[in-house]
């Protein structure tokens, strides 16, 4: 299963997905580049920023994505 199909049928169970959990759970590095993929397709991706706390206890803003 390619990198972009796992990602599609994750979006599409109604889960959210950031960068750090595209790699944890999903094995893909470079997330924006398989958005792009998908919406080149026509698959419509909603964006919105959030704040997180990374490890040394900073917030931090990241994209977090969802199917629109």
């Amino acid at each position: 299963m390619s990198q972009r199909t796992r990602l599609r049928e994750h979006l599409e169970s109604g889960r959210s997905i950031t960068r750090l959990s595209a790699l944890n759970e999903l094995g893909i590095f470079e997330l924006s580049s398989r958005i792009g993929e998908l919406e080149s397709e026509g698959f419509e991706v909603g964006k919105q920023r959030i704040k997180v706390t990374n490890r040394w206890n900073e917030t931090i803003t990241v994209t977090q994505y969802t199917k629109k």
